[in-house]
């Protein structure tokens, strides 16, 4: 049976009614599952999960698109995460039974109906795009929604599909395949985000830019010279959470058996420490794969023989998980919800 995830994000995470019309706009689709619906308050941003086969996918994925540019209006939204639009990202993942070339053409179909429909710019990304300036993500979200009009008056800005016009309501959405991506926060008691950034900036791997002894930047040839950061496939960033008083190491881990979970833990409480600031606990925004958290449980088990279960739990209790909501494994961990 072929299963296909995607994982689209909305510009909003605080207005009932729209998040109850997004929720509902898919779950009269048959063959299709709605395995997570994540709104946060402080990020004013909706993660939503859905699985399904290549006809289900699609028509789930375009539902809640229509829903999202009907009710959202980029005009007015603040938040901490970096956007595009208002449908910001919506990738497609194989699971079980698919290619990623069957993904990538389903992110095709979709950028086309969407932009078609919407009137707005649809950019490919990660395994969708051949332009190498396209693959990252954080490439195309450069200048965010406030920059996307003069963005698309660049010759290498054209989206791939629709027109390369400024949809003030809609802004721009950025879709593709990907390998399987976990949205990856750490907990920092401080409300002082310059701890947070600094630790990102260092174990990121686009790093930061490179500067002397008297803070100035370094550059060759004109151009600022960058400091690769310390851990493959990890991108992150700084962010402050007012409603817990706290700020967070924000990072999407683009392929755990690269850099896993528990790495990406240690690794910010090692910095956490050389900056004086404590680090509380961590928590996953969507899903996660059952073998990342199971890695977890290994290495904190320290050779010692665990069942499943308990792996799990030891991997929960010293990631902290349950910090800031209840880590419930049977709706957290996708295997669990196929």
């Amino acid at each position: 049976m072929k299963i296909i995830e995607c994982v689209p994000n909305f510009s909003e995470g605080r207005n009932p009614s729209t998040l109850a019309l997004l929720e509902s706009s898919v779950k009269h689709i048959p063959n299709l599952k709605l395995l997570s619906f994540e709104a946060d308050k402080d990020y004013n941003r909706t993660v939503v999960t859905l699985a399904g086969n290549e006809e289900s996918i699609l028509e789930g994925a375009v539902s809640i698109t229509d829903a999202a540019a009907d009710s959202i209006n980029m005009r007015n939204h603040i938040g901490e995460h970096p956007r595009l639009g208002a449908v910001d990202v919506v990738p497609f993942v194989p699971i079980s039974d698919v290619t990623m070339q069957e993904c990538v053409e389903i992110s095709k179909q979709y950028g086309k109906i969407i932009s078609e429909r919407h009137n707005i710019p649809v950019f490919l990304y990660e395994e969708a795009t051949d332009n190498p300036a396209h693959k990252n993500l954080s490439d195309i979200r450069k200048g965010e929604y406030e920059g996307l009009k003069d963005k698309l008056l660049l010759p290498e800005w054209q989206p791939d599909f629709g027109p390369s016009v400024f949809n003030e309501k809609l802004g721009g959405t950025v879709t593709g395949a990907r390998f399987f991506l976990i949205a990856y926060n750490v907990n920092l008691k401080s409300t002082d985000i310059s701890f947070a950034k600094e630790i990102a900036e260092s174990l990121r791997e686009s790093g930061r830019m490179k500067r002397d002894a008297n803070g100035e930047l370094i550059k060759v040839d004109g151009k600022s010279v960058k400091e690769p950061g310390r851990l493959k496939c990890l991108k992150g960033m700084g962010v402050k959470l007012d409603n817990y008083g706290i700020t967070q190491v924000s990072m999407n881990l683009t392929n755990y058996n690269v850099t896993s979970i528990f790495t990406a833990f240690e690794e910010v409480k090692k910095e956490a420490e050389r900056l004086g600031v404590e680090v509380t606990g961590s928590e996953i925004v969507g899903l996660t794969p059952l073998e990342a958290i199971l890695a977890a449980g290994r290495f904190y088990a320290k050779g010692k023989p665990y069942t499943e279960n308990d792996l799990l739990e030891l991997a929960i209790e010293s990631l902290g998980l349950s910090e800031l909501n209840p880590f419930d494994k049977k709706n957290k961990i996708i295997d669990y919800l196929i």
